[in-house]
């Protein structure tokens, strides 16, 4: 089983999931302004939000990269999640970013989509990142363009137009170090 690497951030630890994260993940994916901008204007379920978790668990085993729970050190509150996703069909490899409501506005999506992107290259030696975006969650375009990232086009997934941003790694700058 491939061992998730574990990144702080000047405020987040950026690690694997654990079985006992489901309670908090699942309440993340529960909230429907969070999981709108994911196309689960309803928010997830349970087993659906179990699901998700066990796709990022096996997203680490099959491409060697992946997204990793956000968590405070301090308190050990899960505040999202955040890394690097390339599915069948996509058209490059994306940097995500999932938030909880509670913790909006504090920075923490473009800090985690930096460490992400910085350990992709350095890791994984990616050289172009893109992350695909619902044309009006403006919050997520900041991030992006946070990130450098600049708008490349759109891409069709299911139902959704989305935007394609991106941008050529390394991110000027630096900050991310191995736990």
């Amino acid at each position: 089983m491939t061992e998730v690497p574990e990144l702080r951030t000047e405020r987040l630890l950026m690690r694997g999931c654990r079985e006992d994260d489901f309670e908090q993940y699942a309440a993340i994916c529960a909230d429907r302004e969070v999981m709108r901008w994911h196309g689960e204007p309803r928010g997830l379920e349970a087993p659906e939000a179990w699901k998700s978790l066990a796709m990022w668990v096996g997203h680490w085993e099959l491409r060697g990269f992946g997204h990793w729970l956000l968590e405070l050190p301090d308190t050990g509150e899960l505040v999202g999640r955040a890394g690097l996703y390339y599915p069948a069909g996509f058209p490059g490899v994306e940097v995500g970013w999932t938030v909880s409501r509670a913790h909006w506005g504090r920075g923490y999506a473009p800090e985690a989509a930096r460490a992400a992107c910085e350990w992709g290259h350095r890791e994984r030696g990616l050289d172009h990142i893109i992350s695909l975006i619902e044309p009006a969650n403006t919050s997520s375009i900041r991030v992006a363009e946070k990130l450098g990232e600049t708008m490349e086009g759109t891409f069709r997934r299911g139902e959704y137009d989305l935007l394609v941003y991106g941008t050529d790694l390394p991110l000027p700058g630096a900050g991310t170090r191995a736990a």
